[in-house]
């Protein structure tokens, strides 16, 4: 079937153009063609949503059972502690808690608008080449979680991408519709789970079993693997439930990168600015509501709220970046995180395992009594060594170790 679309207006470039495709037809070339400027902004808030998803992940690690205790419900956040320790750890994750999971997704959909811009400037085919990109995001996804992490997003994404990646051979309205049945389907589902979460008894006993505290303590790591294998279903229940919403925001980043609200011109910084104050404006009280109202709304809130503080967090990022006359060490550390994503997001993981999990040092269990502290201070070391290392392998190397191995196997 063939239809019409817009391709993505590039860095500040005004103007767009029709072109006549079908799924998988050659891609009529935009005008101006050529390979477009890096937008250092993007590398900036990759590199911020890295960093903001250890935020929340780190607490998985830290936590008895590690993996398994999100089964339990071992991831929603207490107000209850009014103690400092209490009100720290609180603070810290609520400021991350699915905010930055959001602008992680969205910031993949403005990578797949940069890619089918790409394809658009060079008559490529579409989807094309960026089926096989996929394609590895999910091989190298499955292989994270059997390995590493069970809470992968990665899989996720891949999935997701080709599913947006043939919508945007679709006309500009009937995008317009997926975007908006996306997001209709995800607040029937979140309102359905909030609606299942108030209605079921209350007969607690939360938390990882004994026997997931023993391995992720003391048990080996075939053990560990072993046990994703077996709970794999479970275990991959979030991307299957916000599944729609993944959709959703993939479509906003194509749309807010399209719109130029990322470039570094008078029209960027006013949607930048309307970002940020809508943004955190609306979703900050909403997640605050949702924050005190208990455990039975956290999927509201991580779901619901969340993503419009992400919004928010673009904005208020972006216009911090735009005042920024003389960048210095920490924007210079963002964006080499930010340019090493995939193998930053990979890296940080895999140092969180050997330093909680029994298998590394073990502090998950020898520090459990010591309270959130040491939790936070994990966070900043490895925020430290990513930085730093970042920086080092980009001054001997143009990509990342996983961004290599991706260019050169689809290079062949």
């Amino acid at each position: 079937m063939v239809g019409k679309l817009a391709p993505a207006v590039g860095d500040g470039v005004a103007g767009t153009k029709t072109a006549e495709v079908a799924a998988g037809a050659r891609v009529a070339p935009v005008a101006g063609g050529g390979g477009a400027a890096r937008l250092p902004l993007l590398d900036v808030l990759r590199g911020v949503a890295i960093l903001g998803t250890l935020m929340t992940n780190v607490w998985i690690f830290a936590a008895p059972g590690a993996e398994a205790g999100v089964l339990k419900g071992g991831a929603a956040m207490s107000v209850s502690d009014s103690s400092w320790s209490g009100l720290a750890e609180g603070a810290f994750r609520f400021l991350a808690d699915g905010k930055f999971l959001s602008m992680l997704t969205m910031l993949f959909g403005v990578g797949l608008a940069i890619q089918f811009r790409s394809a658009a400037k060079r008559g490529r085919t579409w989807p094309g080449r960026y089926k096989w990109r996929a394609l590895f995001l999910f091989v190298e996804g499955t292989v994270h979680f059997v390995l590493v992490f069970a809470w992968d997003v990665l899989m996720g994404y891949a999935v997701v991408a080709l599913l947006v990646a043939w919508q945007l051979t679709r006309t500009a309205r009937t995008q317009r519709v997926l975007m908006a049945v996306a997001g209709g389907v995800h607040v029937v589902v979140l309102a359905l789970l909030t609606a299942a979460a108030l209605g079921r008894s209350s007969n607690g006993s939360g938390g990882a079993s004994a026997e997931a505290v023993a391995l992720y303590a003391e048990g080996s790591y075939p053990e560990q693997i072993a046990f994703r294998l077996h709970n794999a279903v479970g275990l991959r229940i979030e991307p299957v439930v916000s599944f729609a919403l993944l959709v959703f925001l993939f479509h906003l980043g194509v749309r807010l990168f399209r719109a130029g609200a990322f470039a570094a011109d008078a029209n960027g910084r006013r949607i930048r600015r309307r970002m940020c104050v809508w943004g955190l404006g609306i979703g900050l009280p909403l997640n605050v509501l949702t924050a005190v109202a208990g455990s039975d709304f956290y999927l509201l809130g991580r779901y619901g709220a969340a993503p419009v503080v992400a919004i928010g967090y673009v904005g208020l990022i972006g216009l911090i970046v735009d005042r920024v006359r003389r960048p210095g060490p920490l924007t210079a550390g963002l964006v080499a995180i930010g340019r090493t994503a995939l193998s930053c997001y990979v890296l940080q993981n895999v140092l969180c395992m050997l330093a909680c999990y029994g298998i590394g040092l073990g502090l998950a269990a020898r520090w459990a009594d010591h309270g959130p502290w040491w939790v936070m201070g994990l966070w900043a070391v490895v925020c430290v060594v990513l930085f730093t290392g970042a920086r080092l392998w980009l001054r001997h190397f143009e990509h990342g170790p996983l961004e290599t191995v991706q260019k050169r196997l689809l290079r062949s």
